[in-house]
Formats: C-alpha cells, sequence, structure tokens
C-alpha cells in the first residue's frame, strides 16, 4: 500500500510538473529536460507513468474531469454549476488552466485535443438531457446541439478573459454569457429560481470539497 501511494503521490508530482511546463511554455515548446527539472524525478520514473511527452499532455488534460458539478433537483442549476465551477476552477487551479492552454492550443502539432471538447459537450449534453425530461427547457431545444454551442462559448470567453486580465474576472464573464444563452433554451419560470450569481462556483466547489472529506474513511 504504502508503494502504491508513493507511485500516485509521483505521478501527480509529475504532472503537476508538466502542467507548469505546459501553461507557460506552450506544447511544442515544453521539453520533456524541462518537466524532469520541475517535478525532481528520474527519467525512469517519469517513463514508468507517461511513455511521452504526449502522453503526459494527455494526463493533464483528463486531470479536468474530475468532479463537474454536485447533482440537483433542478438540471438547470447544475448544468449552471458546472460551467461557474469550471470558471473558478480555471481561476485557482493550475492543473486545469493547463488542460485549457493545451485545449485552445493550436501550434500544438500531433496532440489530439479534441478529447477535452467531447468529454465537455457530451456532459453538458447529459445534464441537458436530464433537463429536457423534467421539463425546464423550452420545446425546441435539441440538448446536444446547445451543449456544442455552450462549449464553444465557454472556450472564447475564458480565452478572452485570459488575454485581457488573467483570467481575474472570469465568473463574472461565464455568468454574463449564461445570462444571454439561457433565455433562448431554458423555460422562464424556471430560469427564475436559478443562482446565476459570479460567486456561485466558489460556492459549488466548497460544498464539493465538503462533501469528499465526508465520504472519506475515518483515520481515526
Amino acid at each position: 500500500m504504502a508503494m502504491q501511494n508513493r507511485a500516485i503521490r509521483t505521478r501527480q508530482s509529475i504532472l503537476s510538473a508538466a502542467a507548469g511546463v505546459f501553461e507557460e511554455r506552450g506544447y511544442q515548446a515544453a521539453t520533456i529536460s524541462e518537466i524532469l527539472t520541475a517535478a525532481e524525478v528520474t527519467k525512469g520514473a517519469l517513463y514508468f507513468h507517461f511513455q511521452s511527452k504526449e502522453h503526459l499532455a494527455q494526463g493533464v488534460l483528463s486531470e479536468q474531469d474530475g468532479d463537474t458539478s454536485i447533482p440537483r433537483a433542478c438540471k438547470v442549476q447544475q448544468l449552471v454549476d458546472m460551467g461557474m465551477l469550471h470558471a473558478y476552477r480555471l481561476q485557482t487551479d493550475p492543473m486545469v488552466r493547463a488542460g485549457v492552454r493545451l485545449s485552445l492550443d493550436q501550434q500544438a502539432l500531433g496532440l489530439d485535443r479534441s478529447g477535452a471538447f467531447l468529454r465537455w459537450a457530451e456532459s453538458i449534453a447529459e445534464t441537458l438531457d436530464a433537463a429536457y425530461a423534467q421539463g425546464e427547457l423550452l420545446p425546441h431545444v435539441q440538448p446536444k446541439e446547445t451543449a456544442d454551442v455552450m462549449v464553444g462559448s465557454f472556450a472564447g470567453v475564458q480565452a478572452m478573459s485570459q488575454a485581457i486580465c488573467d483570467y481575474q474576472d472570469l465568473q463574472h464573464r461565464i455568468s454574463t454569457m449564461l445570462r444571454h444563452l439561457l433565455p433562448s433554451v431554458v423555460l422562464s419560470s424556471v430560469l427564475a429560481s436559478v443562482d446565476l450569481a459570479d460567486g456561485r462556483g466558489e460556492r459549488v466547489f466548497n460544498e464539493l470539497q465538503e462533501l469528499q472529506k465526508a465520504a472519506r474513511p475515518s483515520t481515526e
């Protein structure tokens, strides 16, 4: 068990180091040597967990997938929480920032960047499907189509926020984006009770942390 825990910590240390290098340098310019130096591990340890720079990048990209929301009775609120939580994590989590940088890096030749977009679109479409089944959406809505629009809009808004102020206003921008998009998708009677406040992402993050803490087995 101790050896397994050490291997998990080593893998996470390598990923964290790779995330820092990828975010600062971009995929093309980043080198294995830089990542080794940042991670303070041997080449053998790195290649035990990741076969190449591409595998490292895919590892960073997949770190965005974790818990994206908390199940809610109102599925539109759950959808909002997904976007606001991701915005907060972009502001506070270097791993998520690196993953987004890689996703949008058009110079990352040879790296399949589609996965993060497709997984996000699938997750949003599933939530929209549930919202539709509960009668929360307008009759014309096609969940998959709407999911693609939302993912593309988020990508553009976060890129703009990063360029202008390094994500400092991202939660406000995502809240504004949702205020513009949701009325064309959600019944007004449902939308009236949905919390779209700028600080929603941080509150959901804290709630998620408490739920995860409560779910961990006690060491006492």
